[in-house]
């Protein structure tokens, strides 16, 4: 998960917003940051697990002397967001075997394997998500399965929520794609109207899946994370901020 810190954001990363060049490293006292320069409005820090590298996005005209200063004045974030991302505990690789925990929608499920002859498929059932497999199949392709299972999962959602907010938001999303990201939760390409939404956000509490899905529908009216877009998702989902702090902290997924 990304911890971010921002004096406005600019587009999500992949649109036209990309840095164009490698990163160069920006020295800050005791802190090293990868600087990107990309065509945004405002600077975008961020602090990334596992490791707590800090990276900073600036605008190609922005001086040198007013990004370092930048930099210099949320020292003590960087800090403080560091020691938390390198405190958290490693990660363990799921095995995909009998009674281990899997989330759906901020639950935890026991994962229940059964093999059998028939057709590979995973269902929700009686409290337990089933993996119903071939015998022998291997951890990779079971692993395989339920990512493909909480894919569909959030696209099922996902045209649920669009459909209802809609109309409540006055736009039209021509476009849904569901994959996993390493660090987005999701993304807006504005002028092709499409979406595309983390297949993790289905083991998210719903509330903060619907928080996602009207983030990203926002970016149609206004492109930029700037006063308007905060004023707007302020009217459309009042408690916006603690849905995304409870998104924040929801336990991660092991490595697998």
């Amino acid at each position: 998960m990304v911890c971010d810190k921002e004096k406005g954001r600019g587009k999500r990363s992949g649109g036209p917003d990309a840095a164009c060049g490698p990163p160069t490293l920006l020295r800050i006292g005791e802190v090293e940051l990868r600087l990107l320069r990309k065509r945004i409005r405002n600077l975008h820090l961020r602090v990334s697990p596992p490791d707590g590298r800090a990276s900073l996005s600036a605008p190609y005209r922005m001086p040198l002397e007013a990004v370092r200063a930048f930099a210099a004045s949320k020292l003590d974030w960087i800090r403080r967001k560091q020691t938390e991302v390198r405190g958290r505990p490693p990660a363990v690789p799921f095995s995909y075997g009998d009674g281990e925990g899997h989330y759906l929608w901020g639950e935890s499920y026991p994962l229940r394997v059964i093999e059998n002859a028939g057709p590979a498929r995973v269902e929700l059932c009686s409290g337990e998500i089933l993996l119903r497999i071939p015998s022998g199949t291997p951890q990779e392709k079971r692993g395989s399965l339920l990512n493909a299972w909480y894919r569909s999962r959030v696209r099922e959602a996902a045209l649920s929520a669009i459909a209802l907010w809609e109309p409540r938001m006055g736009v039209r999303v021509e476009g849904l794609a569901v994959q996993r990201m390493k660090t987005l939760w999701g993304s807006c390409h504005v002028r092709r109207r499409r979406i595309r939404l983390n297949s993790e956000l289905a083991k998210k509490p719903a509330d903060c899946f619907e928080y996602v899905v009207v983030h990203e529908m926002t970016h149609l009216l206004v492109r930029l994370h700037d006063d308007r877009f905060l004023a707007l998702l302020d009217r459309f989902l009042p408690d916006w901020r603690v849905r995304k702090q409870r998104l924040d902290a929801f336990p991660r997924r092991p490595a697998d």
